[in-house]
């Protein structure tokens, strides 16, 4: 019997849940043989459609339109994905297998055989972002630093510990250890998604007619994270009470919750603190004081953004924009200095096609971050930002001490 394919069966519908390990030649072969075995009614894969298309179109990164990117405020999003693709990429150069292999192999598989597929999961973006609301701003700067903490990583992992993951005692202790860290991201990251999955497993499956004597045939390829919770909720939609608007509970599970009135507010309020400050200046203490604040202020904020884009390797026009940029950008809400800074350094040092080609690589080691001129571009951008976004926080309680010291 094989642990890593479970068969439930639910109102004449068979499901064969095959739990693989994203970067495992055992999982590719295993969907393969089980698909040709099954000849199924229909394959489901874990992939939402951006990951389908980053792993059948070699021009995905050609697309890629970063100043876009950078208007739309989609930079801190883009490095998450990058982090992410690099992490997994990492994996797959050790061991040989591309990520994500084996769900097209599903894919391939069952377009060989005349079978439908469905793309069950989530678009990554809804989750991240569902993730990130989710968040306090202490989990936020917790989860910024794991993920680029797992980003630049030299741990290696032999083929035999990555197959170790699919055993259950593994994975529960990886969930506890995820569900103390940050259970929040855990929650949309890994239950959410159970719950996805299996609701659209269900729905991608064919209709059942009351004269069918045999039972309907799905195959589902998912992580093997995954597999307890898709079944746990599969049984959920097998019964009466549950299993009435499939579509509803989908779209409930793609909106974005929305801000609650402090993070609405939190934009505009540091500007308020800030601009409130010099007003007290200038009245309280009188103008020299005032103008020395404001010196301060534009001092400290377009140093150290400027710093963070000299330890990006910035171009210098990007450098002088951060400088100039953050003082003012700062005092609103409506444009961060990282969104100019990498502006400028995108349209100062173009990216090359070799940038494009390599990108999904370079973001496995620092040396290829900072080679690659798109990765670049996000580097300038995040610890523009970074620093920016210090000195504010730094200056607030310098500033307060001169006016009420």
């Amino acid at each position: 019997m094989n642990d890593n394919i479970i068969t439930v069966t639910h109102n004449k519908k068979e499901f064969k849940l095959i739990g693989t390990a994203h970067v495992s030649r055992e999982s590719i072969e295993e969907v393969k043989n089980t698909i040709l075995e099954e000849k199924p009614d229909m394959v489901c894969v874990e992939l939402d459609q951006a990951r389908y298309n980053s792993i059948t179109q070699n021009d995905t990164w050609s697309k890629l339109n970063l100043s876009k990117v950078f208007k739309e405020r989609k930079g801190f999003l883009l490095i998450v994905n990058l982090v992410l693709a690099g992490f997994q990429r990492r994996l797959g150069n050790q061991l040989g297998v591309t990520p994500g292999e084996e769900m097209k192999t599903a894919i391939e598989t069952a377009k060989e055989l005349n079978i439908p597929y469905s793309l069950c999961d989530r678009e990554v973006h809804t989750t991240l972002r569902r993730a990130w609301a989710r968040c306090g701003l202490w989990s936020k700067c917790k989860l910024l630093a794991s993920l680029l903490a797992s980003a630049f990583t030299t741990e290696k992992l032999s083929e035999q510990e990555i197959e170790d993951l699919k055993k259950k005692n593994e994975l529960d202790g990886m969930m506890s250890e995820l569900s103390n860290y940050l259970p929040g991201v855990k929650a949309v990251l890994i239950d959410e998604r159970d719950r996805y999955l299996a609701t659209k497993i269900w729905a991608s499956t064919p209709p059942v007619t009351s004269n069918e004597e045999q039972n309907k045939k799905i195959v589902a390829v998912i992580g093997a994270g995954h597999m307890q919770g898709i079944i746990t909720h599969l049984e959920k939609l097998a019964s009466e009470e549950t299993n009435k608007n499939t579509e509803a509970a989908l779209d409930e599970l793609n909106k974005i919750p929305p801000k609650s009135l402090f993070a609405k507010a939190f934009p505009f309020l540091i500007p308020a603190i800030i601009i409130g400050l010099f007003a007290v200046g200038f009245i309280r203490e009188g103008s020299e004081i005032g103008f020395a604040m404001v010196q301060q202020w534009i001092l400290w904020n377009g140093s150290l953004a400027a710093i963070g884009a000299i330890i990006a390797l910035g171009h210098p026009l990007a450098v002088l924009v951060s400088f100039l940029g953050a003082p003012l950008t700062s005092l609103t809400p409506v444009i961060g200095v990282g969104i100019l800074s990498g502006l400028v350094q995108a349209a100062c040092s173009k990216p090359r096609v070799s940038d494009v080609q390599d990108i999904t690589q370079d973001v496995t080691s620092i040396k290829g971050v900072y080679r690659n001129r798109i990765t670049r571009a996000l580097l300038v951008f995040f610890f523009s930002s970074v620093g920016s976004s210090i000195a504010t926080f730094v200056l607030i309680p310098m500033l307060t001490g001169r006016v009420v010291g």
